[in-house]
């Protein structure tokens, strides 16, 4: 029998897990603020909790698959990822809330590369591994489309508690499946543990993700940002000097020579900036300034979700026919060209000229994201599936990281801006202070004064709010927009077509075949 399938399908529901995490909590964030009290600084935490340990970690993670064995090193992600999500189920406090996401990091960290490592070692050749990794990144754009949807029904029929606990059967599921069927492997030439090249990883992506984080609201230039970014730099030079220097590295930095690896991945972190500042921003729009419930937030988020799904699919039998370059690129032309569309919205658009520009955003989404996942793994052996699985992981979170602080930065300087304005001295100090924090604390201000009596502040608080909320979309999409640009600029230059043959770039051996990496089947 051909378990093949069934080995994807269940790496599938795995990642999807994953992916299905970011799209919930997003949804959550308008509940949040009402009923937990969050902050801008505070949802913001607790969307980048869970990215900065996943960030920090992941390159040590996938190392660890390597050597350990990847099924193993899988289930004990999910179980981490399981025990994070029924801590945050009974969470009391936004604080609570966020060290329950650092812990759901930290098995997404161990998770995600995994199942990218196992699809390279069960799908050889590169056509049909090309198709698998299409359908696993297919898995992101359902997960897209359903989590809004599943998150938006729980939060109406019970409470944002429940975003959280229907996770856990899910990660449980999706151990025993991994348990049944999915095949063990691991680098069979595997050295002893590189702790000061783990530790070192980890201090150099969690010192960059923190500051990014930070930076918004402690200043790009205050001493405590310009402190984190060169430690960063420091621990990443460290990192770099202490790998080349050992005889059995965590990682071959050599493998950065190789452009399919490396424009590859910078692909991704363009990709992955421009969508979670996006995301961030559009749930927002939706519930508030569109005064959709998460339910129909949900639903008609559903074009941009189907759009990454078809098009991861479609994208990676494009690329292994007519070239990464093109296909990659050409997506990040259609991201440039959908972010410029987003920036004109406004509260009178029409939601069919919306789902026309999630269309577009989803399609260049699928088609740089998926290829160029394809074009990284590659680049590497097999044994090394673990370690190259976990670049392409870092680098779609140091993106995702740089744009929710970027973009978000860009988006909360000007959305303050407009409450300097002269219009706002008739509104009182105790409704101006929540409002300047946040777009859904400023709708919530209204109300009260509404209710009070006080229509007139209450009509100037709103239409302050919502024209500071458009200024900061609108410049926050362009920031993508031409973030997005550059990068697709940057590959056709730079990102060859089609692979020269599939070798080991740090040592220059054909990559090894998948009897040669201990694959044990059930």
């Amino acid at each position: 029998m051909n378990r093949r399938p069934v080995i994807l399908a269940t790496l599938c529901l795995c990642a999807f897990a994953v992916n299905l995490d970011v799209t919930l909590v997003n949804v959550t964030l308008p509940t949040l603020v009402v009923d937990l009290g969050a902050t801008t600084r505070e949802l913001q935490w607790i969307v980048d909790a869970y990215t900065l340990t996943f960030a920090a970690l992941v390159l040590a993670a996938g190392s660890l698959g390597d050597r350990f064995g990847r099924r193993r090193t899988l289930i004990v992600g999910l179980c981490v990822y399981g025990i994070g999500n029924a801590a945050g189920a009974i969470a009391q406090d936004t604080s609570a809330l966020i060290a329950t996401r650092a812990i759901m990091g930290v098995g997404a960290a161990i998770i995600f590369p995994t199942t990218l490592s196992i699809i390279t070692n069960v799908f050889t050749e590169r056509g049909e591994r090309a198709r698998a990794i299409g359908l696993w990144g297919a898995s992101t754009g359902i997960a897209i489309a359903l989590g809004p949807i599943v998150g938006g029904a729980l939060l109406e029929t019970f409470s944002w508690p429940a975003t959280f606990l229907a996770k856990v059967p899910v990660a449980i599921v999706a151990i025993a499946l991994v348990a049944a069927f999915v095949p063990d492997s691991r680098d069979p030439e595997a050295p002893r543990l590189d702790f000061p090249g783990l530790g070192l990883s980890t201090a150099m992506v969690g010192l960059i993700v923190y500051a990014l984080i930070e930076a918004p609201d402690a200043g790009w230039l205050s001493t405590q940002t310009l402190l984190l970014f060169a430690g960063g730099a420091i621990a990443m030079a460290a990192f770099v000097l202490w790998e080349r220097r050992v005889s059995s590295p965590m990682l071959d930095v050599n493998i950065f020579r190789n452009l399919r690896f490396s424009a590859a991945s910078v692909s991704v972190t363009v990709s992955f900036f421009a969508l979670a500042g996006f995301i961030f921003l559009v749930t927002q729009y939706f519930q508030f300034l569109l005064d959709y419930g998460p339910l129909e937030t949900g639903l008609r988020l559903l074009p941009v979700a189907t759009s990454v799904a078809i098009s991861s699919i479609i994208g990676t039998q494009l690329a292994v026919r007519f070239g990464t370059k093109f296909v990659v690129g050409g997506g990040l032309v259609l991201l440039t060209i959908a972010y410029a569309w987003i920036s004109t919205v406004s509260v009178e658009t029409s939601y069919l000229e919306i789902a026309g520009q999630m269309v577009v955003l989803g399609s260049g989404m699928g088609l740089t994201s998926a290829p160029a996942t394809e074009s990284i793994m590659g680049a590497v052996s097999n044994a090394k599936a673990g370690i190259g699985s976990a670049v392409n992981d870092a680098t779609r979170e140091l993106g995702a990281t740089l744009g929710v602080a970027v973009i978000g930065s860009v988006f909360a300087s000007l959305y303050k801006e407009a409450f300097i304005e002269g219009a706002v001295r008739q509104i009182p100090d105790a409704a101006l202070q929540p409002a300047e924090e946040s777009i859904g604390g400023a709708l919530i201000a209204a109300e009260r004064l509404a209710a009070a009596g006080a229509t007139q502040a209450s009509s100037t608080l709103q239409s302050v709010a919502s024209t500071g909320f458009f200024d900061g979309m609108q410049a926050g999409c362009l920031v993508a927009a031409g973030v997005c640009a550059l990068g697709a600029i940057f590959c056709f230059a730079v990102l060859p077509a089609h692979p020269q043959e599939e070798t080991d770039p740090g040592s220059g051996q054909a990559a090894a075949p998948v009897d040669e990496v201990s694959v044990a089947t059930r």
